[in-house]
């Protein structure tokens, strides 16, 4: 059986939310260059939410500053944050391959400081589509 948009947003949704306890706790625990790559994904899936509740599917795309300015149409609190969340595509590619980053590795370079941030951008993100969602 085929889902409602809403319904698909919250399999979105839930997703992030987990995702986001384990970003947490990879960012307290040392794992930085993993908590930024999933911070990203995590904003991935809520903005993916957002956009199945308002009808969209498929929902396609892995660039968060594309998807935020999709939802961005859609509602204006979601255009306000957009920019701020876009950083998150920086920990796309470079936080998992050490072709990404020139003469180190992801583990070297990425600290606490960029995961707890990149971890608190996530969190904005999955906070404000669920509180746009009721969800």
């Amino acid at each position: 059986m085929r889902k409602t948009g809403r319904e698909e947003a919250k399999r979105w949704l839930d997703q992030a939310r987990e995702d986001l306890k384990w970003a947490r706790s990879l960012a307290e625990q040392g794992g930085y260059h993993i908590a930024c790559f999933l911070a990203q994904q995590i904003a991935e899936k809520a903005i993916k939410a957002f956009l199945y509740a308002q009808g969209e599917s498929p929902v396609l795309g892995h660039s968060v500053a594309a998807l935020a300015e999709r939802a961005g149409q859609h509602n204006s609190q979601v255009a306000r944050k957009a920019g701020a969340w876009a950083v998150l595509d920086g920990y796309y590619i470079p936080t998992r391959y050490p072709n990404g980053l020139p003469d180190s590795i992801p583990s070297k370079v990425y600290g606490r400081e960029a995961a707890l941030q990149a971890v608190n951008l996530a969190e904005d993100a999955v906070s404000t589509i669920a509180g746009i969602l009721a969800l």
